[in-house]
Order: C-alpha cells, then structure tokens, then sequence
C-alpha cells in the first residue's frame, strides 16, 4: 500500500535535540513551534500589521487561509502560477501592488523553493513590502530564512499528528498557551501507521466521527509534548534519507515524463509531494485515474483541486493545474523497486483509458 501523507517506520526514530539542530536551519533567528502553521500565520499578520491591508499571494493555495484572512480583514491580492513551476508568475507582481499592499505571500510550493532573492529585486522602488514564506511543503530545502517571517506544517512532512513552526525576529514577543494530546490527535496518530491508513482511506467517513476532525482551539497555541517529540525522533531520519528521496524522486518524474505526465522543475525541491499534470488529453479523466489507482492500493491526492478563486479566464494557468495535478505516494524508505510497482499500476490504468 502506498500513501501520500507520512507514514511510521519505528525503527527510523531516534531522537535528535532539537536545540542544537534548528539554529542550522534558521540561524539568528527565533523559532516557535505552534499547534498548526495557520496558528503561525496569524501570529505573522498581526506582528506584521496586515490588518485592512492587501497581501498578494498566489491564486494556487489552500482555502484554508480563508477564515485567517477575513478575520484580520485582509484583501487578497491573487497572482497566476507557472505551470512549470506551481509558483506565482513573477511578471505578474508589479502590475497588482497597491497603495494598501504591505505584503507578498510566496508559497514553496509541493516542496520547490522560491527564489526569494529575485523577488526582492522585483520589489524596488516600491514601498517597503514584507516578504512572508509558506514552507509548509519546504522544511530541508533552505526555506524560511529569506523573508520577514516564515510559517511550516511539519505534519506533510513528519508524522507529527499536528504542529507548526513560526521563524520570525528574535525581538518579537510570542506567548502562546499549552495544548495537550488528545482523541482527535490519537486517531491522527493511527494514520501514519499502514493498516489504518488504508482503513481510513476506505472507511474514513464512518470511523473518525466529526468531533474528532475539529480543530481544537481557535486562536494561536503551541504544539503538543508528543507531537514535538514525534518530530525530535523523525527529523534525524529525515535529514538522513533527504538525498535518496530526492534521487528517487528524479527517477520518478523521470518515469511519469514517458507516460506524457508533466513534471515540477526539481532544483532544490525536497519534494514533499511528488506532484504532476496528467497529459492534455486525459485531463477530464484525472479523478477516474486517481480512482483507479485506488484499486491497485495507490491513494494519490489532487491538492489543489478546487481553486479559491473564481475568475478562471483571469487565473487560467490555476484552474489548469487544479484540474490535471495529480500529487503521488513517495515516502523517504521507498525504493525503485516501490517506484516501478506504482508505474505499472498507472501505465496499465493509462492504455485502459
């Protein structure tokens, strides 16, 4: 069974002190580690002062920051991606700035990095704009350190049940309060283990009822001793096995090109979802491919399938993307050998189709 989100290997965890290695992340400057990275971008908008202000952000994102932005009644400012890429087309940026602009959200998006020096050069003879980082799909790739402040999930890429991290100014004041492990983080727990992931998978909706799934507090709070320390025991590994997944995710993309799939440019990407656009031809059939993949034991994503904006002759590279992306199985212990097994599985679905 293969699966997107990050599954357990016990014998991978070894504790690592974390005191020691996030300075060689972020060095000189402050980390905060919060229930969730939404709980850290709040944290940034008001240390920011984004309030009535416009933030520019890339129209290939999460709905989630939704409720955060209309919260502190921020007008998003949307900019088109680049196909080849994911990330907001740089050429757009100049044109949408406004009076009211006091910032610009770049999303590292599927695990690429942002080239965040190119667009500080953009940005001159503008008023001072800040720079915010969306690194939750970037933790190993250098992310976080080039703008104002940065915000992760660490659960995409750790089996942490939950958790974020805010990397902002050392002088900032965060004071957060504590949360513990609870019911909803406990049924999370046993989705990073195989056999109920695919229990899940298959009777998700009947097994976890809806209070397990609500978010425990509304406002900013900080991360749970066992989510930390799941993180403190997967990091060693993960850092570890970095290179071998990003060689095998080369050889992946590799194999998806012969199979007509368009692929994520791959300098520096940490691959945090190994995400690719199903041919032209077939993109009305992507959700039936997905599908299909289920039945060989192959449970791909389509983030993000549903675009929060509307205009879609406005943002058309969006909607394209919405509609072909499909984001496959790679966890850091898979092999060629796992590769080729979910390559033959699509090729086989492919010529049916």
């Amino acid at each position: 069974m293969y699966f997107v989100h990050p599954q357990i290997k016990l014998k991978e965890l070894k504790k690592v002190n974390l005191s020691e290695r996030l300075p060689f992340y972020f060095p000189g400057k402050q980390v905060v580690f919060t229930d969730m990275g939404r709980s850290a971008f709040k944290i940034i908008a008001e240390n920011l002062n984004l309030q009535g202000s416009d933030l520019l952000m890339p129209a290939y994102i999460c709905d989630v920051f939704t409720p955060v932005l209309q919260q502190y009644n921020i007008r998003p400012v949307f900019l088109d991606i680049d196909l080849k890429t994911f990330h907001i087309k740089k050429e757009e940026i100049r044109k949408k700035i406004t009076k009211k602009t006091k910032a610009i959200f770049i999303c590292h998006t599927y695990g690429l990095p942002f080239d965040v020096d190119a667009l500080r050069k953009e940005l001159q003879g503008f008023q001072k704009i800040s720079i915010i980082e969306d690194c939750a799909h970037a933790f190993g790739a250098g992310a976080g350190n080039k703008g104002e402040a940065a915000f992760f999930s660490l659960y995409k890429q750790f089996p942490t049940v939950r958790g974020g991290i805010l990397v902002c100014p050392k002088d900032w004041q965060v004071s957060l309060p504590k949360t513990s492990f609870n019911l909803r983080d406990f049924v999370s727990f046993l989705n990073y283990f195989p056999a109920f992931a695919f229990l899940f998978k298959r009777y998700g909706s009947e097994i976890a009822p809806k209070v397990v799934r609500r978010e425990k507090m509304p406002d900013p709070a900080s991360l749970n001793k066992r989510s930390l320390c799941l993180f403190s025991r997967s990091l060693g590994y993960f850092e570890k096995s970095l290179e071998k997944r990003k060689e095998l995710a080369l050889f992946f993309q590799q194999e998806l090109k012969k199979l007509g799939f368009e692929v994520q440019e791959d300098k520096g990407n940490v691959f945090c979802l190994l995400s690719a656009l199903v041919p032209k031809d077939l993109q009305d059939k992507r959700d039936e491919i997905v599908k299909e993949l289920r039945k060989h034991r192959i449970f791909c994503i389509r983030i993000w399938k549903d675009p929060i904006v509307l205009d879609k002759e406005r943002f058309p590279n969006t909607f394209e993307a919405a509609k072909r992306v499909i984001n496959f199985p790679l966890q850091n212990h898979h092999t060629k050998k796992d590769v080729n097994k979910m390559m033959a599985a699509l090729s086989y679905i492919l010529k049916k189709k």
